[in-house]
């Protein structure tokens, strides 16, 4: 099986399984039908994430920049929302303000099991500074800023 292949059926589970909990935590407002709703729905949030998502990102470019990137909530929220207007009562949401916090959730699950199962180029690295040898010199070392 190609590895891009491999990487789009790992990232559609991991985001149907996120999409999942968060329909159980928040089951009064947010409802599927089935469970191949439920895996339509995540492909569709991942179709629109890759086509749809750069577009809104870039013309929100202020709006992400004033805001530190907090704007992109209200954007995955518009997309979260979109899949519901796509499947109808299929996937349902009670309303935007549950779609901006369903996303929130769907995105703090994720990105763990992304984490975990190396589907992504992120990387969390914890390094520790080694101390300094005591016979050597401090004059000859200048402010550091590590980038």
């Amino acid at each position: 099986m190609n590895s891009g292949l491999k990487k789009f059926i790992k990232s559609w589970l991991i985001t149907a399984f996120a999409v999942l909990v968060t329909a159980l935590l928040l089951n009064k407002h947010v409802r599927y039908g089935s469970p191949g709703d439920l895996l339509l729905a995540a492909f569709l949030l991942g179709i629109l994430n890759a086509f749809i998502r750069p577009l809104l990102f870039l013309l929100a470019l202020p709006l992400l920049i004033s805001t530190l990137g907090l704007f992109m909530v209200v954007i995955n929220g518009c997309l979260l929302y979109l899949v519901h207007g796509l499947m109808g009562t299929r996937f349902e949401i009670d309303g935007f303000g549950w779609a901006m916090l369903a996303s929130i959730l769907i995105g703090l699950i994720s990105f763990p099991l992304n984490l975990i199962t190396g589907n992504t180029n992120n990387r969390i690295v914890v390094q520790r500074q080694s101390q300094r040898p005591p016979n050597s010199r401090s004059d000859d070392d200048g402010p550091v800023i590590d980038v």
